[in-house]
């Protein structure tokens, strides 16, 4: 009989697809994947270790999954991903419940580390290498989640090194796939029906300099445009000091190309950016937002800061206060600072007390809420092209997302239709108020899109 498998994936999208990679590597006749957990011989926990709350997380779910030892089938516990890489030698002393540890190296493993410990052969617990390679992201993937949107991982680990960051000591250096191999799969995806492709990196900007010697996102891009079917191409993460003139452009030319970007800048002190080991200041970072809403009329832009970051003081909090003023986004998130253990903040002086970094994230946040009204506000009376997704549960509304919302970490559009409408079609909605953070609609036929 084919051992069941299932799958807790936790983190985020990049994460996502290597819990896919894994299936699919196992979706064959001597296993079979299964969402009921109860029914599974053998259960993976991919895991995060970003920061504090994704390890605790992390643990949580490990454990929970471990009960079903005694109310299920389940005879192999695995623990894999970042906290796997991290902790491999805590998880197996302290977690008793777990069968094998394997890292983000050894994801071509899975399959022998699961067939022997379902058998009861745990002699080699650890399966936790220096992650190198990329070649397993070549695998067919077995995709968790149905729906028009797709992401795809342009390639892995992160050479960028900032000094709060434990990514690279997890995921390794940064890692191109060829451009054949990503098209490869983009069309695979298509061809299963994918209309939004989701393209995913630590730093997509980065793409194909450590293979090709230069930087090759653009190329990437236009290959992708040529597939039939294909719809939307999305980037995230964009790192600001690679965002080139060369992309600009084809951000302004390729109707496939969404003019979203997802820019982490961090912080807006050029104090803070150097001990971060960022490599913009200030007063680019102003040049490069006024270049893009300049150039690319009705762009969306989104990032992520930081708040509490060894040595942060209230005036470096004031200046980063100033610049969503002056330089708002249309998306921003906020994390309160979290000390990782191997990393070079964590032994800088100066650490800012717990409190303090939330209240400094409290206020930050209120400082966005204000500084996006004008922005949301730009939005109402216009037509957007939106990409449905569902009926909302009260069965009156329809909901979706334009080019300007990212699936998961931005609002969605709200919209109503005289006629009914098909998951996965496009339609335009004419945007008439807004609800908190969502926008609110309703479909225009025969009208063309005005962005």
């Amino acid at each position: 009989m084919p051992i069941k498998v299932g799958c807790i994936s936790l983190g985020c999208p990049k994460n996502l697809v290597d819990s896919e990679i894994m299936l699919g590597m196992l979706n064959d006749g001597d296993y079979r994947i299964t969402t009921d957990l109860h029914e599974a011989d053998a259960i993976i926990v991919n895991t995060c270790a970003f920061i504090n709350d994704a390890k605790e997380e992390a643990v949580d779910a490990i454990l929970s999954a471990s009960l079903y030892r005694k109310t299920g089938n389940l005879k192999a516990l695995i623990v894999t991903g970042c906290l796997a890489q991290r902790y491999k030698d805590e998880i197996i002393s302290e977690i008793p419940e777990v069968d094998a540890v394997v890292g983000t190296g050894n994801i071509s493993e899975i399959r022998q580390v699961i067939s022997e410990h379902v058998a009861g052969n745990r002699e080699k617990r650890l399966f936790v290498n220096d992650p190198k390679d990329v070649c397993y992201l070549d695998n067919t993937r077995m995709l968790s989640q149905s729906g028009s949107s797709q992401y795809l991982k342009i390639a892995e680990g992160c050479s960028n090194h900032c000094t709060y960051c434990i990514i690279p000591y997890l995921r390794g250096p940064f890692r191109s796939r060829s451009i054949e191999s990503i098209v490869s799969e983009a069309e695979t995806l298509v061809k299963a029906g994918a209309r939004e492709i989701i393209l995913i990196a630590q730093d997509v900007t980065r793409y194909g300099e450590d293979i090709y010697g230069e930087y090759r996102l653009v190329e990437l891009v236009r290959k992708l445009s040529g597939i039939g079917g294909l719809k939307w191409i999305r980037l995230l993460y964009c790192y600001p000091e690679r965002i080139t003139d060369e992309l600009v452009y084809e951000l302004k030319i390729n109707p496939k190309l969404l003019k979203y970007l997802d820019i982490p800048i961090q912080h807006a002190s050029d104090r803070v950016l150097k001990t971060m080991g960022r490599k913009t200041e200030r007063k680019e970072l102003a040049g490069l937002i006024e270049r893009l809403r300049s150039e690319i009329p009705g762009i969306i832009l989104r990032t992520t800061l930081i708040t509490g970051f060894p040595g942060e003081t209230e005036e470096d909090i004031e200046i980063l206060k100033d610049f969503i003023k002056s330089y708002p986004f249309d998306r921003l998130g906020v994390f309160a600072y979290s000390r990782e253990e191997g990393t070079p903040a964590a032994k800088m002086k100066n650490q800012v007390k717990e409190p303090v970094k939330k209240q400094r994230r409290e206020e930050i946040l209120a400082v966005q809420n204000e500084a996006v009204i004008p922005l949301i506000g730009k939005r109402l009376g216009r037509v957007y092209e939106v990409l449905v997704e569902g009926v909302a549960e009260d069965g009156i509304f329809y909901y979706g997302r334009s080019y300007g919302e990212a699936p998961e970490i931005d609002p969605v559009i709200y919209f109503t239709s005289i006629e009914p409408l098909e998951t996965g079609s496009f339609v335009n909605v004419k945007i008439l108020n807004i609800d908190g953070m969502d926008l609110v609609g309703e479909v225009v036929f025969n009208q063309p899109d005005m962005t």
